[in-house]
């Protein structure tokens, strides 16, 4: 059995996008209790995660990006005590509160603080199970209810901090991981490799670095076609890249229960991906895996593929 963390913090529960917005606390918390009822989460160790600093976010973000989310959090902090509004809208799906800013640095923190304990071997993998998600997030603008690009970060924190040579980033989610991808494309210590729908949000074209693996897949593809694509596309990349550390960007949205995209998964397919990936890392890494949550909205397959996927991280 492995020793897998679930590093989590309260706090992120406190950013609020709004009533009916699909990326809501109540993903945390259908979550942990999935995990506390089934007993899987007295199987792992449980870490409160740390809120990265302005350092560790430069890393993968302009400064003038962390400095104006920094400046907006200020500024309705102050608009609510006279009275102002709660929320600030960024775009059309993108949402402030006064919480927004410490909980996207602790969503950050969380994969950087997996990071370093599965480097030093207090962990053979970790599941980070906050929010708001990253992987729209790009180098200069939030997106898709993304503030910060969690896991460009935490790779480009085992790069320069820890000196890495070799890790590798696998995206599933049903959207494409543009902001992911825009920071580390061209970066040869880090390979990306990922599927999402396509046409879809959001929309953009795919770039073609040597470093990254584009699988854009149409709606209502299935599970048994996404395998025959992860062996055939993604694995010869991965032996050949031999990454000494994963990220898994883990986006459960494109399960056939979800209502967010249109594709067909189940949660046994998810299990299934995060096997390989296993496979992968305990030839090439030492078991080291930091998986970081997503997309995912329909709250109960949410919850199951969640399980599903920490299942197989934990070896049980």
């Amino acid at each position: 059995m492995s020793k897998t963390g679930y590093f989590m913090h309260p706090d992120c529960r406190k950013h609020d996008m709004g009533r009916g917005h699909p990326e809501s606390p109540e993903r945390m918390d259908v979550i942990e209790d999935r995990l506390l009822a089934s007993g899987v989460m007295d199987l792992l160790e449980r870490r409160l995660a740390t809120p990265a600093n302005t350092g560790a976010l430069l890393l993968a973000h302009g400064r003038r990006h962390v400095a104006a989310l920094r400046g907006l959090n200020d500024m309705l902090i102050e608009e609510m005590a006279a009275g102002g509004p709660d929320h600030y809208s960024l775009d059309s799906d993108t949402v402030m509160n006064q919480y927004t800013y410490h909980a996207a640095r602790l969503s950050a923190g969380a994969a950087i603080d997996a990071v370093e304990a599965v480097m030093h071997g207090e962990l053979e993998n970790a599941f980070c199970g906050t929010r708001p998600p990253g992987h729209h997030a790009t180098r200069n603008q939030v997106m898709g209810f993304c503030f910060f690009s969690n896991v460009a970060i935490a790779a480009k924190y085992a790069c320069e901090r820890l000196g890495l040579q070799r890790v590798a980033i696998v995206d599933f989610d049903v959207h494409h991981g543009n902001g992911t991808e825009e920071i580390v494309a061209g970066d040869q210590r880090i390979l990306m490799v990922s599927y999402y729908q396509h046409p879809f949000f959001p929309e953009t074209p795919p770039r073609h670095e040597t470093n990254l693996v584009n699988c854009p897949v149409p709606a209502y593809t299935r599970g048994v076609q996404i395998r025959e694509l992860v062996e055939q596309m993604w694995m010869p990349r991965l032996e050949a890249h031999r990454p000494e550390l994963i990220f898994i960007s883990a986006g459960f949205d494109a399960h056939r229960d979800d209502d967010m995209g249109q594709m067909g998964m189940t949660e046994q397919d998810f299990a299934w991906i995060t096997q390989r990936i296993k496979d992968v890392a305990r030839q090439h890494a030492q078991g080291r895996i930091v998986s970081c949550l997503e997309g995912g909205y329909t709250l109960e397959p949410l919850a199951r593929c969640v399980e599903a996927h920490v299942r197989v991280l934990a070896g049980v």
